[in-house]
């Protein structure tokens, strides 16, 4: 189901506001009234990726997809308003109601259990998946994941960002050597891939209804984690908690360690030196928390308890 083109069962084409740089990759649903973007390769057990902030499902799709596909059926998304998926309300769509959207269209797609990975924003996403819709998800596997309230203020940023004017205005300002600067700081202390600027798509995120729904996004996420948090402690499935001490973007000890120790089947890794890009730093470590994910859940040989 990979591939650019697009079946008309697959729902409407790319909205005008489509930049030629950087098409579509994937395929198209039409998932209560609201495009879905996503991308699927492989074959055997199913494994969903979710994105982080700003971002889009190539940022999977560069390397880790084709990494997991001789094993693993992989479907990438591009979370509501980002990438080419609709955004669901001009509010800011919560991580549930993202779970929720996104629940509905691998039900589409005939996905009945997965691991669910999220990764940075995704994870909060993931996490709300397993905890609202636990019957599609076997295990999670979180990368570096925003998942629990954070002490302080966001910067005013998001606030202005939010705005139709304030996004407009970041759009203006916001040039690609800029977001090429940003990237290195989201990958600092290790190197940006080769070729990954160009790939991700960093035309995608410098448009203005995509930096509007993603800092609406940011800017409402802390009370809905509030709410996630005290239900983690009932969540009953293996989760996967994989962490870099070297994060400067999301802290290990704000989020992951609290996170594990909340969650009765969690097992944390915390990478040394690893930065906030886990699954382009330490490629072995997120297989390997997949593996076993999947493994602990039932859906590999080989399964373990636990």
């Amino acid at each position: 189901m990979t591939g650019a083109a697009c079946l008309s069962a697959c729902g409407p084409a790319p909205t005008p506001e489509t930049p030629s740089a950087t098409p579509p990759s994937g395929r198209f649903l039409t998932v209560r009234g609201r495009r879905v973007h996503y991308q699927t390769e492989g074959r055997g057990p199913d494994v969903i990726l979710i994105h982080g902030a700003s971002g889009n499902l190539r940022d999977f799709t560069f390397d880790l997809t084709g990494r997991l596909a001789p094993a693993y059926r992989v479907t990438a998304f591009d979370r509501p308003g980002l990438g080419y998926s609709e955004a669901l309300s001009d509010r800011g769509d919560s991580p549930a109601a993202q779970a929720a959207q996104l629940d509905a269209a691998a039900g589409r797609l005939g996905i009945r259990r997965a691991v669910v990975l999220g990764h940075s924003y995704g994870a909060a996403v993931a996490m709300a998946w397993a905890l609202n819709h636990p019957a599609r998800v076997a295990g999670v596997v979180t990368l570096a994941g925003v998942t629990m309230p954070w002490p302080g203020q966001l910067a005013p940023w998001y606030s202005m960002a939010s705005t139709g004017l304030g996004s407009a205005l970041v759009s203006a300002v916001a040039t690609e050597a800029r977001a090429r600067g940003a990237l290195a700081r989201f990958f600092a202390p290790q190197p940006v891939p080769a070729g990954y600027a160009d790939f991700v798509g960093i035309d995608l995120a410098l448009r203005p209804a995509t930096l509007r729904a993603s800092a609406r996004q940011v800017d409402s996420l802390r009370p809905s984690l509030v709410e996630m948090s005290a239900r983690y402690p009932g969540l009953d499935l293996p989760v996967e908690v994989v962490h870099g001490t070297a994060d400067r973007t999301v802290g290990i000890d704000i989020h992951s360690r609290p996170l594990a120790a909340r969650l009765p089947r969690a097992r944390l890794t915390a990478l040394d030196g690893v930065g906030h890009m886990v699954h382009h730093a330490a490629p072995r470590a997120t297989r390997a928390a997949i593996d076993r994910a999947a493994a602990r859940a039932g859906l590999r040989r080989g399964a373990q308890s636990g």
